[in-house]
């Protein structure tokens, strides 16, 4: 072809990438190091290729959505194959008939496996191309065939930019088959014989039939026009990359691979608390190099696809809270800062809160993006405070921690650690958070507990069923931890007492803390009060650990929420204990025959996956195994349910707070689950039964609906006999 010519498109291409990589790296160190990243550690490294392999090769979430995931997955491959290729063409630019390996010739087996499976790839690129065009054109942005776009609020971002990039991707994949029909005709014409099919080259030789009627220089010019179109376009299309939201290509790898190998339920725990405080240092994410660099990858990784809002319990009643947009207007700020930070503006010139009118001279105007909540994201070319400068309050106050966002992306990105370091900023140093918190904040402060009920009352729910005390029974084989609902909440009180007698009749030899119990700080630490959380988890260990159940005895709750604190986030506090939710115990005690429903409950049910049950911990078959057991018809809402259940409302401290709009969460989930025409809503979370029971109200369908805990269900369905209550 022309070595002046490749060689000169591949130094100044790769130097320009070069240059932008180096670019976007500075902007990334910018940020901490994820101190959870150590590949020293034993089977860290194993464990990291393990999740590349798994969602970022095979791309495990991508068929949450189907056209969208399957068009992806198409394109996704297509380029894996055609990589070979494109570095075949570059080397012909030097040497005509540069094949990298002897193999991979059309003359030999391996190579003409190799043409066959690229070409079948190159035509599922552009199978590919066009179902997102329809998807964007046809359907404006909704995926077809999934019940999840929200009215009004297509989940992907239809523009120029998106358009340009699938323009470029089928065009690159037509110039392949342009080229490789360009040269069938050529070798025809210069030995004078017919084009003949090859099997190894089938879109190739159709196109080499489409030119046959053409001179031999138009032949070497549409060889030359797909020859260089598609080797520049790689390299150009690399260039693009860094600049777009096709970033992704790039960094998704390497941030699915820096996924923070905790449980999904523990929050970074931040350590030397009171330390940091006398030395005046971040408690939380006020700026973005309060960011550590993992997060950071995360917003140059986003991919735009909407799914995480799609999925956001709070986007989709109208909150300010837009997942997608929270990513994107970090990265955007991170972007817009590079000149202050590195050339320009000195990094902290400017740095002071600015007024939505721009006080201070630096660019700050409202962000118009037509998918963002209005009001709600700001933009600024000088660092500063991110909120509210960048993000309005409310964007951090209304997530209920439900990890939707984060169970929906395909590539790892996280979402609530950012959120909670945010408000332990704004609640631990600036004390700028929702007035409604103060006062359970007080309460758990004064008595161990969010209702602010005298601590001396946490057993009364118990009274008449003879529980023991752990203090009374210090060998007990299992800890039954109650929880704050459940003791002071009338009804969550009547779980509790299902629940002990449950284990009574199976035999359990239990007993309960009772007054020394106290709040295990869910929703302290959600809040973004981690003093508060931390104070309670160390004075919750001491006594646990003083019973011995260190990693020794069995400790059963029927809160998700003490659940994941318990079994997660205490181990960061010497803490390891073995905690079951109290499903799956009960559905250990049927399955050995400990249990036996003999009365069969009937009617419809159907069961709403606690987001702390199930996202954050797995628990989606034992609760259902249970109401199946004790006879009921079960039923699912359509496509929200398991790991895609829409929450409850309650998470993230939300329990205590006001809503910001008259669109409620509760009832946006009631009314999913109305819709299965159940009679009997189940639940396995004392704030889920809450939330649901008042959406319920709120219909005012609580005569023909009745919201229970499946304990009590399977407490109807086992003959008690004489110890029945």
């Amino acid at each position: 072809m022309s070595p002046i010519g490749m060689t000169l498109l591949l130094v100044s291409t790769l130097a320009f990438f070069s240059w932008s990589s180096f670019r976007r790296m500075r902007q990334l160190k910018i940020g901490i190091p994820d101190p959870s990243f150590d590949l020293s550690r034993e089977g860290e490294v194993k464990e990291r290729i393990g999740l590349v392999m798994t969602y970022a090769l095979f791309q495990k979430k991508m068929p949450y959505y189907s056209l969208a995931g399957i068009a992806h997955i198409l394109i996704f491959a297509g380029f894996n194959v055609l990589l070979l290729n494109s570095v075949m063409l570059w080397g012909r630019g030097f040497v005509e008939d540069f094949t990298f390996f002897g193999a991979l010739s059309t003359s030999h087996i391996v190579g003409q496996l190799y043409s066959f499976t690229k070409e079948i790839f190159a035509a599922l690129v552009m199978l590919g191309v066009l179902g997102f065009v329809y998807i964007r054109v046809a359907k404006g942005g909704e995926d077809s065939g999934d019940p999840t776009a929200v009215k009004g609020k297509p989940r992907m971002t239809v523009g120029f930019e998106p358009g340009l990039i699938l323009f470029i991707i089928f065009s690159m994949m037509l110039a392949e088959f342009v080229y490789g029909g360009g040269r069938l005709a050529l070798e025809a014409r210069s030995t004078g014989s017919e084009i003949h099919f090859a099997w190894y080259e089938p879109f190739a030789f159709l196109f080499a039939k489409l030119f046959s009627g053409m001179s031999p220089t138009g032949l070497r010019v549409m060889e030359h026009v797909g020859f260089w179109y598609h080797s520049a376009w790689v390299l150009l299309f690399l260039n693009i990359l860094p600049f777009t939201k096709h970033f992704h290509i790039i960094t998704s790898l390497p941030n699915v691979f820096a996924t923070p190998l905790r449980p999904k339920g523990r929050i970074p725990n931040l350590d030397d608390l009171e330390g940091r405080m006398e030395r005046e240092e971040p408690l939380g994410i006020e700026k973005l190099e309060h960011l550590n660099q993992k997060q950071i990858l995360d917003l140059y990784t986003c991919t735009e696809c909407g799914r995480c809002s799609d999925n956001c319990p709070a986007y989709i009643t109208d909150k300010k809270l837009s997942p997608k947009h929270l990513s994107l207007a970090l990265r955007n700020h991170v972007y817009n800062t590079e000149k202050a930070r590195f050339g320009g503006t000195a990094p902290g010139e400017n740095d002071k809160p600015a007024s939505q009118e721009g006080e201070g001279g630096e660019k700050r105007v409202l962000n118009t993006h037509p998918l963002a909540p209005e009001g709600g994201y700001f933009e600024s070319d000088t660092p500063v405070d991110l909120i509210p400068n960048i993000l309005h309050p409310d964007v951090i106050w209304g997530c209920t921690t439900c990890r939707a966002c984060e169970e929906q992306c395909p590539v790892m990105i996280s979402y609530v650690d950012k959120i909670v370091g945010m408000r332990r900023e704004q609640m631990m140093i600036k004390g700028d958070f929702p007035h409604a918190l103060q006062t359970a904040f007080n309460g758990i402060e004064t008595n161990g507990n969010p209702w602010n009920i005298s601590a001396m009352d946490r057993a009364d729910w118990a009274d008449g069923l003879n529980v023991p005390l752990m203090s009374d029974t210090p060998d007990a084989e299992v800890l039954y931890w109650v929880g704050c609902a459940a003791s002071f909440d009338d009804r969550a009180k009547k779980v509790a007492r299902a629940t002990v007698q449950l284990l009574k009749q199976g035999g359990v030899n239990f007993a309960i803390l009772g007054t020394e119990e106290t709040c295990t700080g869910d929703p302290a630490r959600r809040g973004g009060n981690e003093y508060l959380f931390q104070t309670l988890a160390a004075q919750n260990v001491e006594t646990l650990n003083g019973y011995g159940m260190n990693g020794k005895r069995t400790i059963i709750t029927a809160c998700p929420h003490c659940f994941n604190s318990l079994g997660n986030e205490y181990s960061d506090f010497g803490g390891n204990y073995d905690v079951v939710h109290h499903s799956e115990f009960l559905n250990g005690l049927i399955a050995r025959g400990k249990l036996t429903p003999t009365k069969k409950v009937g009617g419809k049910v159907a069961y709403h996956d606690s987001c702390y049950l199930g996202r954050y911990n797995d628990v989606y078959s034992a609760p259902r195994e249970v109401l199946e057991k004790a006879g009921v018809e079960l039923v699912e809402v359509e496509y929200w349910n398991k790991n895609k259940g829409l929450c409850c409302g309650a998470g993230g401290a939300q329990m205590f707070m006001e809503e910001q709009n008259e669109n409620r969460v509760n009832v946006k989930r009631t009314l999913q689950l109305l819709d299965t025409g159940a009679t009997t809503i189940a639940t396995g979370c004392p704030f889920c039964k809450t939330m649901l029971t008042d959406g319920v109200k709120a219909q005012e369908k609580e005569d023909q609906v009745r919201t229970i805990d499946i304990a009590e269900l399977l407490a109807q369905s086992v003959d008690f006999g004489d110890a029945a209550e």
